[in-house]
């Protein structure tokens, strides 16, 4: 299993950054994204980064990763997925579309 991590970029030369995951610099491939700018945020699989993210989605990650760690360790979540308490779980829309129709499973 590859986990994503979100990273900001703090230098950058071609096709290679320095990106800053929160605790260290990591070198990071630019090759699937292009040159980005010091600052941005990516999200990396092994080293190469893979999307660009929006801030809030990237501390959204973060924050989320840093909730499972703690827990790993012995601590609770804490607010880790906070952004999720007061969300309704949602269907793909071609189960709620079935679900609308009155469909369901035998």
């Amino acid at each position: 299993m590859c986990l994503g991590i979100p990273m900001q970029i703090v230098a950058r030369e071609e096709l290679a950054a320095t990106a800053f995951d929160g605790v260290e610099n990591h070198l990071i491939d630019l090759a699937l994204t292009g040159p980005l700018e010091p600052g941005t945020w990516i999200l990396t699989f092994l080293g190469t980064a893979r999307e660009v993210l929006p801030v809030d989605e990237a501390l959204k990650i973060r924050k989320a990763l840093r909730g499972i760690a703690d827990l790993m360790q012995g601590h609770g979540l804490g607010d880790a997925f906070s952004d999720l308490d007061d969300r309704t779980p949602q269907l793909p829309p071609h189960l709620q579309a079935a679900l609308d129709k009155g469909e369901t499973t035998a």
